[in-house]
């Protein structure tokens, strides 16, 4: 299928990366010259927010607009059904070429969910193996709960686990944009949407020594506030303490120094990646055609509050950077709260695609208006149910506010413009009782919170058979496994030499 006339889509997804670090494009002490750059050309949008604090329920509602209370990916072990349209399926659908390089962390037998190919596999598995059991409240689950080794275990390396995968990733992802490049001439091109998504600045806090030496004298290796006394902590905070095994770990002011050190050198090794994507749009003359949305999954605590990783919905782990750059997107900042939720209904209205038919069931908006100058008002919507929780949670970001409820706690109020280190919380407060009064009223009108519960409840019963009883007797993974067609590649002798050698060459015939 031909169709001219639609905008290229290259989406850099990052993982844990914090918004507060993206006040308006990359902090100035962030050494990350192609990221500035491109927030220069960027409209970029400084109070986003992830649907879902934790990494596979925040990207199956980013890929459908849909927070997981629809999608039903409520944890990092939940299957993401089919039958979900993604923005892969929508483009797809629309004459996009679609592919993913890197980790999306699908879990069950699909491993596509819209994209016609995959060029790496997953970082993480893709069975029920990490399923959280609400039916064993405290119960940690040693073998995969994140602890705080990865705190005291910052420094340097020149190769690690997640090193190497992302290594891959760029790689594999420049390779595709040449191929992409090449095509550009040939009868029948298609549009494509390429989503490059890297597993850094995610935990464990490593870095690369060439970028570790950029943050010698850094003067944010130490959080605004520093570690609370239980009795100061909120009772969502103390379950993530203990679901993480802080009691058996002594993390000092040098393991904090260290391992937000290695987070920002992180990001700077990102950047480079990102640098080598740009370039090379820029060299096979496909950048001034091509829209670029730049996002992260979730944020990092990174000690605040004594707080690390996500999993609640303070600024740190729920705030992330989103930025969007192309032909007819004026650069310029946007302070009204929007979320991740709005990307696929964004990157639909960028490709002239209607949304109609599943309308009444996304939970984002298109960003467009919101580009070309007219007010968003929507609340941003965001839940929680996974590890470190015994029951759903909820939150609602509008105007100043943050509203968060759990069954199980008391109410949480933030007034983020008096308050942006949310250290006083307002919802006990007689002055503030209109406002509690009219977000109980909204969470009310969008969740069953008794309904949520028993959804999640279910789904993690259900799992806990399933994966006990796949892995008695013969195995067979989900676990994305790319296939290269080695007959297809370079020359072969069904080949005309004379052919190969002008179709993959770029620029061609110069």
């Amino acid at each position: 299928m031909r169709v001219t006339g639609k905008p290229n889509i290259l989406i850099i997804m990052v993982d844990q990366l914090n918004g507060k670090f993206f006040p308006d494009g990359p902090a100035d002490f962030l050494h990350t010259p192609h990221l500035k750059a491109l927030a220069a050309r960027s409209a970029r949008f400084r109070n986003n927010y992830t649907s879902s604090p934790l990494c596979a329920p925040a990207r199956a509602s980013f890929m459908a607009g849909q927070l997981p209370s629809r999608t039903r990916v409520y944890d990092n072990a939940a299957e993401y059904a089919s039958s979900i349209p993604t923005y892969a399926h929508h483009l797809r659908r629309a004459g996009y070429y679609t592919a993913l390089s890197g980790k999306m962390h699908f879990v069950g037998p699909d491993q596509l969910h819209g994209f016609e190919e995959r060029l790496t596999t997953d970082i993480y598995p893709a069975d029920f193996g990490w399923t959280p059991d609400y039916r064993k409240p405290g119960e940690r689950i040693d073998w995969w709960y994140h602890n705080l080794g990865s705190v005291t275990g910052g420094g340097i390396a020149e190769i690690t686990n997640q090193m190497e995968y992302d290594d891959e990733v760029a790689f594999l992802a420049n390779q595709k944009l040449y191929h992409l490049a090449r095509e550009r001439d040939d009868e029948g091109r298609r549009p494509w949407c390429l989503t490059v998504s890297f597993t850094h600045p995610h935990d464990p806090y490593v870095a690369r020594k060439k970028f570790w030496d950029l943050y010698e004298d850094c003067e944010h290796l130490l959080p605004e506030v520093g570690a609370l006394a239980e009795d100061e902590q909120d009772p969502h905070s103390k379950r993530i303490v203990h679901s993480c095994d802080y009691g058996n770990f002594d993390v000092t002011d040098e393991h904090t120094r260290r391992s937000r050190r290695a987070y920002f050198a992180n990001i700077s090794y990102l950047d480079e990646k990102i640098g080598e994507l740009i370039d090379t749009l820029s060299r096979t003359r496909m950048l001034d055609e091509t829209c670029i949305v730049f996002c992260s999954d979730h944020g990092d605590m990174l000690g605040e509050r004594g707080l690390w990783f996500k999993m609640n919905f303070f600024e740190g782990s729920v705030r992330v950077p989103l930025m969007i750059s192309g032909a007819g997107i004026a650069p310029g900042l946007h302070l009204a709260p929007t979320s991740n939720l709005d990307v696929t209904p964004t990157l639909a209205a960028l490709a002239g695609i209607s949304l109609e038919e599943i309308a009444p069931w996304t939970d984002g908006i298109s960003l467009v208006p919101m580009i070309a100058g007219m007010p968003r008002t929507e609340p941003v919507l965001m839940e929680y149910a996974a590890e470190g929780s015994y029951a759903p949670l909820v939150c609602i970001r509008e105007g100043k506010w943050k509203y968060v409820h759990c069954e199980l706690d008391p109410e949480q109020l933030f007034d983020l413009e008096a308050d942006p280190l949310e250290l006083k919380n307002l919802a006990a407060d007689r002055a503030y009782a209109d406002v509690i009064a009219a977000f109980r009223q909204k969470r009310e009108k969008r969740w069953d919170m008794a309904a949520f519960d028993a959804a999640v409840r279910e789904s993690q019963a259900r799992r806990w058979v399933v994966y006990e009883a796949l892995r008695n007797g013969a195995y067979y993974p989900w676990d994305h496994q790319p296939l290269q067609k080695a007959s297809e590649r370079y020359m072969r002798n069904h080949m005309d030499l004379n052919i190969l050698e002008e179709s993959k060459r770029y620029p061609r015939g110069e």
